[in-house]
């Protein structure tokens, strides 16, 4: 019998695709020689590249193109895009995205495509391009559904196990930091996830304290002026820019990592790292840290968490090491 073929339909965002890798190990578990494909937007392909589970990555630029319909050169990027979906039949496509834009470009590939049902998916009218849906409560965590959606349509029994990621980060580091160091990551893709500012000094100069150098963690110019100024103020350090494979090398080096509900979090928490998570306007039981290092969530939608709350966390965590 020739090994399963799979794609898997997960573009984004970055927290959203770490989130995905353990339903890869699960599958690998269950079938152990699968040929497993992703489709995964161009930014975030470094994470299922460091998945030993994952045979082929297919890039994409759905971001990019979006805004550029009109240009000859889009719809010549997504026809070749297409053509390499369907270069070789799949017994299966699952969406774990659940939305309308996966759906579609799941549906181009040449394989019947599996996905969450009308109550289930994040976007119900996505449930229409699916050959077969499953039910997967909404109220549990992302990782968790992802484990279920594939157990669900695979028909292996559903995981009890504790999640495993399965990264393997890469051992070079593009840029070293000093000494031995904690991870800050004040960046959030919106303002309401902000932390604020001096709050951050605070925890930074907690981690001088215990030998550990700050490093300020920020994307955009404006993320860098706030890592400046945070770094400034506990006598830390700031990287330059990094892609996400050189940011998570850097990140495999931290001893303990401290930031919002954000990609690069999530992405420490996967490798193994002690992580805390700060959340000021989603609720962590739905997309929470999750991962094998010693993990915490702290906040809320609406409910910022205060200094006294993370440094206590901190030093829970130091307690364990």
């Amino acid at each position: 019998m020739n090994p399963i073929r799979l794609l898997v339909v997960k573009t984004s965002s970055m927290g959203d695709v770490v989130h995905t890798l353990p339903a890869i190990s699960d599958i690998r578990r269950a079938f152990p020689v699968a040929h497993i494909d992703w489709l995964v937007e161009a930014s975030f392909a470094a994470i299922p590249r460091m998945h030993a589970g994952v045979t082929r990555v297919l890039p994409m630029q759905w971001r990019r193109w979006r805004k550029k319909l009109g240009a000859s050169a889009t719809w010549q990027a997504m026809r070749e895009l297409r053509s390499q979906l369907r270069e070789q039949p799949y017994d299966c496509v699952i969406d774990f995205q659940g939305l309308l834009k996966s759906a579609i470009w799941a549906r181009q590939a040449n394989g019947p495509v599996l996905g969450y049902d009308r109550a289930s998916a994040r976007e119900a009218l996505a449930a229409f391009f699916y050959a077969r849906s499953a039910r997967v409560p909404r109220e549990l965590h992302a990782v968790q559904r992802c484990r279920l959606l594939a157990a669900a349509h695979l028909g292996y029994p559903p995981p009890e196990t504790l999640p495993t990621f399965g990264l393997q980060p890469p051992q070079k580091t593009a840029w070293k930091p000093r000494g031995e160091c904690a991870a800050l990551i004040p960046c959030a893709s919106r303002p309401e996830k902000i932390w604020p500012e001096a709050r951050w000094i605070a925890v930074g100069r907690r981690l001088k304290s215990m030998g550990l150098s700050p490093l300020v963690i920020w994307g955009t110019e404006e993320e860098q002026v706030r890592a400046e100024r945070i770094a400034a103020g506990c006598e830390g350090e700031v990287p330059p820019f990094m892609n996400v494979q050189d940011m998570a090398a850097l990140l495999a080096t931290a001893r303990r990592v401290i930031g919002l509900d954000t990609g690069f979090t999530h992405l420490a928490a996967a490798m193994g790292k002690p992580t805390i998570g700060i959340y000021c306007d989603h609720e962590p039981g739905l997309a929470g840290i999750v991962g094998p290092g010693g993990v915490a969530s702290v906040g809320g939608k609406g409910q910022v968490p205060s200094q006294q709350e993370v440094l206590a966390l901190v030093e829970q965590q130091r307690a364990l090491r």
